[in-house]
């Protein structure tokens, strides 16, 4: 997908997300992010770093811990790799339009093999409808699948945690730990912060 459609939504004149305009060289142990998203809906935005870019999804009721919980997966548009670091308020008028709280963050590793034990490329997972990966992050921590469960103008995926020694149907992180792991605000006072400012 590239970023032409995340640049063409964005008025960077007036929003302070990253345009975009350094390349980065993929690292070393891809990162994920987590980012809580105060917007027109209230939703959480996974992002991974494939290819060069944050590949996207919103997640309506969040992330959970427990195998039974299938969350439904919205795909958006490619995010730059230096949106893996924002945190802030996008202005009213703008798309997106609401405060960004960077959730969870960490990296991770893929999960799958082809039948010679080589790794199959998150890329072409996602291509072909379902990925498997292990999070590395402050809160989520596992194996966590993303199906696409759609395709078309409605595209869907799920996304689920996979049964591991980090599942935990007890554990409910969206509402026990609603802090950002950048700087330990809320999103409240995310909001607040930056419109003082």
């Amino acid at each position: 997908m590239g970023l032409e459609a995340y640049r063409r939504k964005r008025d960077f004149s007036r929003t302070a997300e990253p345009r975009g305009d350094d390349v980065s060289s993929p690292s070393d142990e891809p990162r994920f992010v987590i980012q809580e998203h105060d917007a027109s809906t209230h939703h959480y935005d996974l992002r991974l770093e494939v290819a060069g870019v944050l590949k996207s999804w919103a997640i309506p009721k969040g992330p959970s811990t427990d195998t039974r919980e299938k969350r439904l997966a919205l795909p958006t548009e490619d995010h730059p790799l230096e949106y893996a670091d924002f945190e802030g308020v996008i202005p009213e008028g703008e798309y997106g339009a609401g405060t960004v709280l960077l959730w969870d963050a960490g990296s991770y590793r893929n999960l799958k093999e082809d039948d010679d034990g080589k790794s199959v490329p998150v890329e072409d997972q996602l291509s072909d409808g379902h990925a498997t990966v292990w999070l590395e992050g402050e809160k989520l921590r596992g194996g966590y699948a993303l199906t696409r469960v759609a395709t078309g103008e409605d595209e869907r995926w799920l996304f689920v945690k996979m049964d591991d020694e980090e599942a935990d149907a007890r554990r409910n992180p969206v509402s026990t730990e609603p802090e950002s792991v950048k700087t330990g605000r809320t999103l409240e006072e995310v909001a607040e912060e930056e419109s003082d400012g």
